[in-house]
């Protein structure tokens, strides 16, 4: 059984009506685990016991949020060569364009060691059916790709 970490932050909801997209893609493929954590509270075992990990996050002034940053910063140290390669998407929920954010977080991940696995999915504006649907397809492609361990 294949499981998936999704980690996000969210203050309007519009990220986490993206989480929640991402993680009925995940649970549409049979015999994966989701573990669905705010940023807040998601830690370092959530990480090294996950076999993959989405990541969403609004951005904030061209930046990842604070509590998605504070995620990274709680469990770098102690993933350090436990999470090569692990399977790696984001999501964000953008008032401009996303780069910004997506530009650290990918850093970030650089820094890990992760894998990222499917093409971000960012929302400009409003969170609309295509941007749901997205969300789903990232969601169902990360753990499809770890429960046939082909990451």
């Amino acid at each position: 059984m294949a499981k998936i970490l999704i980690v996000y932050h969210s203050q309007t909801g519009k990220t986490e009506k993206m989480a929640r997209a991402v993680a009925a893609g995940a649970k549409s493929i049979e015999g994966v685990e989701v573990l669905f954590k705010k940023a807040a509270d998601a830690t370092l075992e959530d990480l090294l016991t996950a076999d993959g990990l989405a990541v969403g996050t609004p951005e904030n002034f061209g930046y990842m949020s604070g509590m998605v940053k504070d995620f990274f910063d709680r469990t770098y140290l102690g993933a350090q060569e436990k999470v090569f390669r692990k399977p790696f998407v984001v999501f964000i929920s953008a008032g401009n364009d996303g780069t910004g954010a997506l530009r650290a977080i990918e850093r970030i991940a650089l820094g890990y060691k992760f894998k990222t696995v499917y093409q971000p999915v960012i929302a400009k504006g409003s969170i609309t059916e295509e941007i749901l649907n997205q969300c789903h397809e990232l969601g169902a492609t990360i753990a499809g790709g770890c429960q046939m361990s082909i990451y």
